[in-house]
């Protein structure tokens, strides 16, 4: 039976800061009007920077923290975003390209603001097939391109990232359950034409989000025969703060079991949560043994979470 672990992770913020006081002017706004109704601080968009650029970063990042002969051993990178311009090459392909990995499967997937968790899962199912050993995979978003700077229910949410993460075959038995499930009915509350703009229905996205990411952190929990007092951490997508303490509340669970990040980088939709993941292992938030569980809502409608071992 072969098991994952996480190997190590990375992470790549553009440049640019955007603070709240040059969105409220641009849009008019009462001061602090962001704040107290998002949790957002600030957030980054890119300038002379690509989308490749950042996820390139992001992985250079991370194997900057990997003796050197692992990153040959690479054999499949999936870039998981919802604001490619490019179709071809793949982001992904740019990647290995730029590590120089001679042999290695890369692509990228479509799968809305929860497409880092279907990356994980799809990487974890190479690894369990047999088919591979190591695998890479990236969430990036430059969503600053694709935000009409005059919708409030978009401009003051969005930011630029990209987060990435290395995992691995193990033989030592650790804790690994998902639950993804799309529901495509009402799905035009957040929706993207690759030629316009982001368009997102603020208050139908809340009640979707805080209905079915309890739904599915219930039933998550139920698959892995676990509660939520097993659980050190839940990493959710870093959407609105909101959202988050509205599935806090509902889950009856402390502020201090769900971490949070977006307060000083936004959301940056795919690479919410593989960011959030790399600034706890730098904290040292999380060692060996711990129970987290990452939870992904968005486009789609996409809804996915993964219960696993560090």
């Amino acid at each position: 039976m072969k098991y994952i672990k996480i190997v190590a992770t990375g992470s790549s913020i553009p440049n640019r800061k955007v603070t709240n006081k040059e969105i409220e002017k641009e849009l008019s706004l009462e001061e602090n009007y962001i704040e107290k109704r998002t949790g957002i601080k600030e957030r980054f968009f890119i300038e002379k920077e690509t989308i490749e650029n950042l996820a390139i970063q992001s992985a250079k990042d991370l194997i900057k923290k990997i003796p050197e002969e692992k990153i040959q051993k690479i054999d499949l990178i999936i870039v998981a975003t919802t604001t490619v311009k490019n179709l071809m090459p793949g982001i992904a392909n740019a990647i290995q390209k730029e590590l120089k990995i001679k042999k290695c499967i890369s692509f990228d997937i479509l799968a809305g603001c929860s497409g880092y968790i279907n990356a994980l899962d799809i990487a974890k199912n190479y690894i369990q097939t047999g088919d591979i050993n190591t695998a890479l995979i990236v969430g990036v978003d430059t969503l600053s391109l694709f935000t009409n700077k005059k919708d409030i229910s978009t401009a003051i949410l969005l930011s630029d990232g990209a987060g990435a993460t290395l995992i691995e075959s193990t033989e030592i038995p650790k804790i690994y359950e998902k639950n993804i499930e799309v529901e495509t009915q009402n799905n035009e509350i957040l929706t993207c034409n690759i030629d316009k703009k982001i368009e997102m229905k603020g208050l139908e996205i809340y009640r979707y989000a805080v209905t079915k990411t309890v739904q599915n952190i219930n039933e998550l929990l139920k698959k892995s025969n676990q509660t939520l007092n097993d659980i050190k951490y839940i990493i959710p997508h870093q959407s609105n703060l909101k959202i988050i303490k509205a599935i806090i509340t509902r889950l009856n669970i402390n502020e201090d079991k769900v971490y949070t990040n977006l307060q000083n980088i936004g959301n940056t939709f795919c690479a919410s949560i593989p960011i959030a993941l790399d600034e706890m292992l730098e904290k040292n938030l999380l060692k060996e043994g711990d129970k987290i569980i990452l939870i992904g809502y968005g486009g789609g409608l996409n809804t996915g979470s993964i219960l696993l071992e560090i």
